[in-house]
């Protein structure tokens, strides 16, 4: 599969890419919470999910208190499902949403979650460098001005929010 490749290819240049320094992850995490389906709802286009529509990721537990991500994405090009398969672990405390994801094996990359709905658990915002960034939530729809508060941070802090996409959703796909 080539989507494996291509992501740790972005994970590589991601890392060179510095973090905003503002970003601060979320405190009070709870792993068990975040687990399960998430819709990919808008990204900071990139090269390993380009073309890529209906986006999820889903979180599962690993024996080794790490999380197994499975990412998933139906390719317009290759009229494809692309599963992604990786591990995540914690940077240091689990009460701080801020891990590692590799997709291949011992190159880890940034993942931090810098806002969350710590109530409902209904939506997250993720990054990982200047050159990731994703807008997540537990239905393939948001609110409108749920979306203008992600654009709005993504450009308080300094992303470039003229490459965002929003990701067509099986709810979201108009039919003739």
């Amino acid at each position: 599969m080539k989507a494996p490749l291509l992501l740790l290819l972005s994970l590589l240049f991601s890392a060179c890419a510095p973090m905003p320094e503002s970003i601060e992850p979320v405190t009070g995490f709870e792993v068990d919470r975040y687990q399960g389906r998430w819709y990919e709802i808008a990204r900071l286009d990139h090269r390993f999910e380009r073309g890529l529509e209906q986006v999820t990721a889903t979180y599962f537990p690993n024996d080794d208190s790490t999380l197994r991500v499975v990412n998933r994405g139906f390719s317009i090009k290759s009229n494809e499902w692309e599963d992604a398969v990786g591990k995540a672990r914690f940077a240091g405390d689990r009460s701080v949403a801020a891990l590692e994801v590799s997709f291949f094996g011992f190159f880890f990359g940034d993942y931090v979650i810098f806002e969350l709905d710590k109530e409902n658990y209904q939506y997250a915002f993720v990054t990982g460098s200047l050159n990731t960034l994703w807008f997540l939530s537990r239905t393939p729809t948001v609110d409108d001005s749920l979306k203008e508060r992600f654009l709005n941070l993504a450009r308080d802090y300094g992303y470039d929010t003229s490459k965002i996409i929003f990701v067509p959703q099986p709810e979201m796909i108009e039919v003739d």
